[in-house]
């Protein structure tokens, strides 16, 4: 290309805006891409809708070992054995429930009353310190209670024509 014609070219781009497709066809500029459309927001969920696999679980508690009708009895005017047969019946419903839908396993393997020792800056989902905690870790202390954690959590799904705030529907005998 001769200076002449350059110097056009750069006065028309310099003062029209735009390089003639003409003057550089194998030059021409990519086509502008357009950015994605963003997602959806997500839906906004009601309280019930949050919680309805831990309501729906506790149900499942109610259903097969009567848990709530037991927390919600007043015991205090029962006796000993009476709380103690009725806790039974508890138990071997809610371990049934819980053994059907969670694997549990120890948060720390060393029996009760054992020394261990919790390093410094330890994950304190797994690990609640008492007593005198003063200092930089590590500390060594007596295990009270070895803690829990689920292994395996395989809730059932919760089925949209029930209602999850009636966690045990009243029972009703006819004659």
């Amino acid at each position: 290309m001769s200076f002449f014609t350059r110097l056009k070219l750069a006065l028309s781009v310099l003062f029209g805006g735009e390089l003639p497709a003409s003057a550089a066809p194998e030059r021409a500029l990519p086509a502008k891409v357009e950015p994605p459309p963003p997602p959806p927001p997500a839906p906004v969920l009601t309280a019930e809708q949050q919680h309805a696999a831990a309501l729906f679980f506790l149900g499942l508690l109610q259903r097969e070992g009567r848990l709530l009708d037991f927390l919600q009895e007043d015991i205090t005017s029962f006796s000993d054995g009476d709380v103690g047969a009725a806790s039974r019946v508890v138990h071997a419903g809610c371990k049934k429930v819980l053994a059907q839908y969670l694997a549990l396993t120890p948060v720390v393997t060393e029996s009760e009353g054992a020394t261990i020792s919790v390093p410094a800056g330890f994950d304190a989902s797994r690990f609640r310190l008492t007593g005198n905690v003063t200092g930089q870790g590590p500390w060594k202390g007596s295990l009270k209670h070895h803690g829990w954690q689920a292994t395996k959590v395989e809730l059932p799904a919760v089925p949209t024509t029930v209602d999850v705030k009636v966690i045990a529907p009243a029972e009703v005998e006819l004659p």
